[in-house]
């Protein structure tokens, strides 16, 4: 079998492949699911509406407190969607690039280098439009991605799953402390991001979609035209060189939208954890290793993920609500655990 330096064994792909009608039954499942979810989305709140309402509300109408519930949730609901979208897709990316099965843009510090460089720039350029913010996050997931690799790969061995993990962790730590550090002298800066800190969808809008949307679809694009060379990557270093893949090249491309789809979905949404870690694994339950299937697959589920925490955010503290980035951290640090434990998961 063949193996890459610190990464252990590479994976049988063929081990994990499904049928072709397995895997479009799934789809049809999950598409279903969406539709569900994202309806219960529009209806479900302190006032639930009915399809009259939800009808009128989504073609404008605002003639009652109903529809003017729908659309207030309707923009809330697409940028859960593609939000989760995006945090599915990136951790799926992040798994191949780096063949470590707990990579996901929070644990790898991705998400908080990102909110570092928000808050920097807010606290001391005065930076307001929120186009600066999305260039801003994207470049300190950037930077955060980068320092959490060179440091994952210290030491003998290279970069490690379990060095990049502790890596991850130890920034992300750092760059939580350096951003109290900086708002709590800054009661106003400290005053409008404290919820966004958290992470939360409640301060959607269409305007702001229309700010992220170009930068999460180049980003989608970016990843999904690197999936046939993140197969090949799971194959191994010396085998993807073997078969005419250029590593560096597929595994920087992968990488980089991954990121940008990371810093801008941080940018509208705050710093959201443990979405991409749980749905790629889930994703590989349902449709196999190959990225073909697993990529567009954790954009679905992560964007089904994501839409049903924000509901459930909603409910459990009727009149109030649960942001949530805490509802998709009370769920995914079982699953963190989980994915831990398991002796048989060293690589992917």
């Amino acid at each position: 079998m063949t193996t890459t330096a610190g990464l252990g064994p590479a994976p049988d792909i063929s081990r994990g492949r499904r049928p072709v009608s397995v895997r479009v039954r799934w789809l049809l499942v999950v598409l279903a699911v969406l539709t569900v979810v994202a309806l219960a989305s529009v209806a479900l709140g302190v006032r639930s509406v009915g399809w009259s309402d939800i009808l009128a509300g989504v073609l404008g109408g605002n003639d009652d407190i109903a529809q003017a519930a729908v659309g207030k949730r309707a923009p809330r609901t697409l940028l859960a969607m593609i939000v989760g979208a995006a945090l599915g897709l990136a951790g799926a990316v992040m798994q191949g690039v780096t063949r470590n099965p707990l990579a996901d843009p929070g644990i790898l510090g991705v998400t908080t280098g990102a909110s570092l460089f928000v808050v920097t720039g807010i606290a001391f350029f005065g930076l307001a439009s929120p186009v600066a913010f999305i260039w801003v996050a994207v470049v300190g997931a950037g930077v955060a991605a980068t320092f959490v690799y060179a440091v994952g790969s210290l030491g003998r061995g290279g970069a490690t799953p379990l060095k990049l993990a502790l890596a991850g962790a130890a920034s992300s730590a750092a760059f939580t402390s350096l951003i109290s550090a900086i708002l709590l002298p800054r009661i106003d800066v400290l005053t409008v991001f404290r919820f966004w800190q958290i992470g939360g969808v409640g301060g959607a809008s269409f305007a702001k979609i229309e700010q992220v949307l170009p930068f999460l679809a180049v980003g989608t694009l970016i990843c999904l035209a690197t999936a046939r060379g993140l197969d090949s990557l799971a194959l191994g270093d010396d085998v993807a060189s073997g078969l005419g893949e250029r590593v560096a090249e597929t595994r920087l491309l992968a990488a980089a939208g991954a990121i940008l789809l990371c810093g801008a979905a941080t940018a509208v949404a705050g710093p959201i954890t443990f979405v991409g870690l749980a749905v790629p694994h889930l994703c590989r339950l349902l449709v196999g290793v190959g990225h073909r299937w697993l990529l567009p697959f954790s954009a679905l589920v992560g964007a089904v993920l994501l839409t049903a925490a924000d509901i459930a955010g909603r409910l459990v503290a009727d009149p109030g609500e649960v942001d949530v980035g805490i509802v998709t951290a009370l769920l995914g640090a079982p699953v963190f655990i989980w994915i831990v434990r398991r002796q048989k998961v060293r690589a992917l």
